[in-house]
């Protein structure tokens, strides 16, 4: 953390200003030390401020991105602009922001975060996971971004201060993800958007193999269960590869319902890269605490309770993408 970039933070509950305590800095960053505010105190961890335990309902994903850091980051150039090409068709955003604020919240390993930072907007990126740290190596470098491990249902910034807030593939991990939607739409300025996705429920879900091994994988610890999804995919890879060649989509379709995603015809990756897709979004898909898909109809009330105008709904890569606007 950089030591101007204290101003950016507030108490998460008062949304009072912090002040910085260093206690070690290397390279201009306050690598170690505290934030006080009032009676409290934040810590300052390997850089990055700590709003919240660092182990806690998602520490899934701390093991998960820290693992797979830098397999879905469009500059590793394994898969193209698959990052780039989704953030800004689904959320209609423009690639110049220039002297905007982002909240970036769930940023994750910082597969987004990368993309935001070359739009010349100021980023504030957190992560309730220890994932963050994996962003921090990532985009670390980037003057415009900050970094936090923070609680979605408590961001420590100051309400109303945001042009922007992004949260994709997030709130269906969320104990709830309506109250978290809503504590996101705090942090919108009048006049600002707020972009989000959350997975589909439809008759569709019935079909989804995840859910039949949930209420086993999300009990096991991330290690037995990433061992279980090496010896899964194994056998169901090569097995999806197999129907594809003899019966196509259909083949790669049934994927899903063996609790594996294949993307193979979907992207253009080679076939280690589509494997290591697999293996991590096998693990995505089973691993949380959480996993709340919700319907069209639920997440357009989520908007309407909020106050937010021209709400645009559509389908997309998670199942539903949702925009709308603070009004001025």
């Amino acid at each position: 953390m950089r030591p101007s970039e204290a101003e950016n933070y507030r108490h998460p509950h008062t949304s009072e200003g912090l002040n910085p305590i260093v206690e070690e800095e290397e390279g201009g960053r306050i690598v170690t030390g505290r934030l006080l505010g009032g009676d409290e105190e934040y810590g300052i961890v390997n850089g990055i401020p700590r709003f919240c335990p660092r182990e806690n309902y998602s520490s899934s994903f701390g093991y998960q991105w820290q693992f797979w850091s830098e397999t879905q980051l469009d500059s590793r150039g394994r898969w193209g602009t698959v990052s780039e090409s989704r953030l800004f068709g689904e959320s209609e955003w423009p690639r110049n922001l220039e002297g905007e604020r982002i909240l970036e919240a769930g940023c994750g390993m910082g597969r987004f975060t990368e993309i935001l930072a070359t739009t010349g907007a100021k980023i504030c990126s957190f992560d309730y996971s220890a994932a963050v740290e994996a962003n921090f190596h990532n985009n670390g470098h980037h003057e415009n971004v900050c970094f936090a491990q923070a609680d979605i249902y408590a961001p420590p910034y100051e309400p109303e201060s945001f042009d922007k807030v992004l949260c994709i593939g997030v709130l269906q991990h969320c104990p709830s993800p309506k109250r978290a939607f809503l504590s996101l739409t705090r942090f919108v300025k009048p006049g600002g958007e707020i972009f989000v996705d959350n997975y589909l429920l439809s008759w569709k879900s019935l079909f989804l193999g995840k859910y039949y091994l949930r209420p086993v994988t999300r009990l096991l610890s991330a290690k037995t269960l990433h061992r279980f999804v090496k010896f899964h995919v194994g056998w169901v890879f090569p097995f999806t590869g197999w129907l594809q060649r003899h019966i196509g989509r259909p083949g790669r379709s049934l994927s899903c319902v063996l609790a594996m995603p294949d993307y193979r015809g979907v992207f253009d990756v080679d076939e280690e890269t589509a494997r290591e897709l697999s293996r991590l979004d096998a693990f995505d898909a089973l691993a949380p605490a959480y996993d709340r898909p919700k319907t069209f109809g639920a997440v357009r009330k989520w908007f309407d309770e909020a106050g937010l105008v021209d709400v645009v709904l559509k389908p997309g890569s998670n199942g539903i993408a949702a925009r709308g606007r603070k009004p001025a």
